[in-house]
């Protein structure tokens, strides 16, 4: 650990031998990361290269003072960077109007949110664009950084634990790893089409707690409703979701 530190510092203070050996001795986290990225239609040594890039960053902003292992700060670093080179280099398409409408949701967010000192709801998004709300759960949801089922959901001392961990053999008949994230995916679709089909206020209601993780009391506040009435309306509409998927 002294010498880490050491290195560290050598290294912050501009010695590029002391951080070359650091980028050296940490390669084992970028092939690991690395290896999560396999089969996105890209080779794998440009995402080796990448995943390099995002490890000498987390060198030269590592703080030695958060007494924090190196590793639970570098491979989320190391993830990020070749997740921005995959967005950025069109893995993932987005169309223009999306894009151009997530442009203007974030800019209205930011005026409303100076200008209310709150977040703004989605009915005040929608007047301030001139976008049915609709529209703008489309253009979120499109803009969103895409997560991989091999992201890091814990991680000490250089043993983490993915988020596959966590659902797979969850499934019915011991299918595959795939198969929940597969399954996952066509149940968004599916709630997204249900979600289409209710009354505005009610469609207002899910979105606010369960795309917004607002509160009950909060989504109350906002509708100008009791949080009662908001409780009741909340597992009425789930009722009757669940009965229409089933």
């Amino acid at each position: 650990m002294e010498r880490f530190a050491e290195l560290m510092g050598q290294a912050h203070a501009g010695d590029k031998a002391a951080r070359d050996l650091l980028v050296s001795e940490n390669l084992g986290l970028v092939h690991a990361v690395a290896r999560r990225f396999d089969n996105r239609g890209c080779d794998r040594e440009e995402i080796f290269q990448i995943g390099c890039i995002g490890l000498m960053k987390a060198i030269d902003k590592f703080d030695l003072t958060l007494n924090l292992a190196f590793s639970t700060y570098a491979v989320p670093m190391i993830t990020g960077e070749i997740r921005r080179f995959l967005r950025d280099d069109g893995m993932v398409k987005v169309s223009r109007t999306l894009k151009e409408n997530g442009y203007r949701i974030s800019r209205a967010r930011e005026a409303l949110t100076d200008r209310l000192g709150r977040d703004p709801t989605l009915a005040e998004l929608s007047e301030e664009t001139g976008l049915h709300t609709e529209d703008i759960v489309l253009a979120l949801e499109a803009n969103r950084e895409v997560e991989s089922i091999y992201q890091p959901v814990y991680e000490r001392d250089g043993d983490e634990l993915l988020l596959i961990d966590q659902i797979s053999g969850r499934g019915c008949g011991g299918g595959t790893q795939e198969e929940p994230e597969k399954e996952a995916v066509l149940n968004r679709l599916v709630v997204c089409q249900l979600l289409g089909r209710l009354p505005e206020r009610e469609r207002t209601l899910i979105e606010l707690r369960y795309f917004e993780n607002e509160t009950q009391s909060r989504v109350a506040a906002r509708l100008g409703m009791s949080q009662v009435q908001v409780s009741r309306m909340e597992k009425k509409i789930l009722h009757s979701l669940r009965e229409q998927m089933t």
